[in-house]
């Protein structure tokens, strides 16, 4: 019987995917169309990835460049600057407020970002999100390391917890740490294998649930 539910944020609960694609754009312009493609595809392939693990990755590959620690903050804090106020403003993913508003007593709530951890609950306190989610982590820790916490500090068994996301990292995630894990993608454009649990969104999610 699940007794807690961890979701990831962009791209499950607040349609924000895209934000952070033009702000990977816009960091990288200056390098050139090529680049840009480069960086647009890596980050789309590597949705849930800390964006500093990302330009670790960009600077390593595409740009054949060291990144310094000072030259890492600095970008950060331009995606930072770029994204914020978007992703604050960004359209629910369909299902998402109202499974939020009916189950925060049902389920122990969690998040399980990519982004900054700071940065993330900045953003759920500005989405007045507070009272639905026990905890919401992000990173430098990793997504597994997340769920194994929440376990860990819950009294949680692995069976008692379902992860909810839309990318690989997550579902990897769920299946590195042990708990069942739900899938959000379109039908036709599924990144998962073919036996997991797939939804359009989270209309459906209460009901994939139990």
């Amino acid at each position: 019987m699940v007794r807690a539910v961890i979701l990831d944020f962009d791209g499950v609960i607040l349609d924000s995917v895209g934000v952070k694609t033009r702000t990977f754009a816009r960091l990288f312009e200056d390098r050139g169309p090529m680049v840009v493609r480069q960086v647009i595809d890596y980050h789309l392939a590597n949705g849930g990835v800390s964006r500093f693990e990302k330009f670790e990755y960009i600077y390593s590959n595409f740009l054949h460049e060291t990144l310094s620690r000072a030259e890492s903050a600095r970008l950060g804090d331009r995606f930072k600057a770029f994204a914020f106020d978007e992703i604050v403003i960004a359209p629910w993913i369909p299902g998402a407020k109202e499974f939020l508003q009916d189950n925060f007593q049902r389920y122990l709530l969690f998040v399980a970002s990519g982004t900054p951890e700071d940065e993330l609950r900045e953003i759920i306190c500005l989405r007045h999100l507070d009272r639905n989610f026990r905890g919401a982590f992000g990173s430098p820790a990793s997504k597994a390391q997340i769920v194994n916490r929440i376990v860990a500090e819950n009294d949680l068994t692995r069976s008692d917890v379902v992860f909810v996301g839309d990318a690989m990292t997550d579902f990897h995630a769920a299946m590195e740490s042990g708990v069942k894990f739900i899938g959000i993608a379109p039908a036709s454009a599924s990144p998962f294998p073919p036996s997991t649990k797939v939804l359009p969104d989270l209309r459906g999610l209460a009901e994939a649930i139990t």
